[in-house]
């Protein structure tokens, strides 16, 4: 298993350093399709690659025609089965911390909530390998408060890092018996303003921890970005008997808001791993500027 996870990061890692390749000569055979079909002259600095990459043009299909990125490679597979998570926490988590992440096990569905103990990250995520999950969450704390989720997918990345603010459990939503329990069901996703090609990024991030619902399903779960503030709400909905018009939406917890600071191109174990986008101090002042929606 070792040995196969080192083969298929190598070669992850190649694909990827291709792309800069791929990408010029993308552009350059756009080029010369351009040219073909508007009747110009094919430009000066192509001609004496014109042949080729014609050749090549005329061999390519709508699959090929578009070059890859690592983005596709990461998950390229995860339409094939089930998000499969594994939940965890910082080492000697407090009582409100274990509460907390007690309630994100039924928020992900088909996770799996382990005690940290004393391992390290790089063990974690070893165990997560071998036992075929998908994507890793890891919930910190400052002084019994959570204040930060990370979330990494297997088994090359990405990795986004988020500050959590304002987290509100179940109960403290509503008493138990108001707020009954908590459903199991595949939710219905809702991404409002991720409209950025980073807001993008993050959505398809988050989208992919959770597994497709059915249709019938009556649970809801809502990101949605204000300010580059993202807020997750959790809600089922039942029909009354006035059809459509009488739909009743409840919440059920737990509530918090996300705060994107950093995306890495690899697994949180990976110090080395290529960051792609991180917060800056003086990204804070520039309050017009908006990287996750408008």
């Amino acid at each position: 298993m070792l040995r196969r996870n080192v083969r298929l990061r190598k070669e992850y890692l190649y694909r990827k350093n291709l792309e800069g390749d791929e990408r010029l000569v993308y552009e350059k055979k756009r080029k010369i399709r351009e040219a073909l079909q508007e009747g110009r002259p094919i430009p000066t600095e192509l001609r004496n690659e014109e042949a080729r990459l014609r050749q090549e043009i005329d061999l390519e299909d709508q699959n090929t025609a578009v070059p890859r990125s690592h983005i596709d490679d990461e998950y390229a597979n995860a339409t094939e089965a089930d998000p499969k998570i594994l939940l965890t926490t910082s080492r000697n988590p407090s009582a409100p911390l274990i509460r907390f992440t007690k309630e994100l096990k039924f928020v992900f569905p088909n996770s799996q909530r382990i005690n940290r103990g004393g391992q390290v990250i790089s063990e974690i995520i070893e165990t997560a390998r071998s036992h075929d999950f998908t994507d890793v969450i890891l919930v910190h704390e400052h002084r019994g408060v959570p204040d930060g989720l990370i979330i990494s997918h297997l088994p090359f990345g990405p990795t986004a890092y988020f500050g959590l603010l304002n987290v509100v459990t179940r109960h403290d939503i509503s008493d138990k018996k108001a707020i009954g329990k908590m459903p199991e069901q595949y939710p219905h996703l809702i991404f409002n303003n991720f409209t950025t090609q980073m807001g993008q990024r993050v959505a398809n991030i988050l989208k992919h921890i959770f597994p497709a619902p059915k249709l019938d399903a009556r649970r809801i779960v809502t990101f949605a970005n204000q300010s580059d503030y993202i807020s997750f709400r959790n809600h089922i909905y039942d029909k009354g008997e006035g059809g459509p018009k009488s739909i009743e939406l409840k919440e059920i917890g737990p509530r918090f808001e996300l705060r994107l600071y950093q995306v890495k191109l690899g697994t949180v174990e990976q110090n080395e791993a290529e960051i792609e986008w991180v917060i800056r101090p003086y990204m804070n002042t520039a309050k017009k500027r908006k990287f996750i929606g408008e």
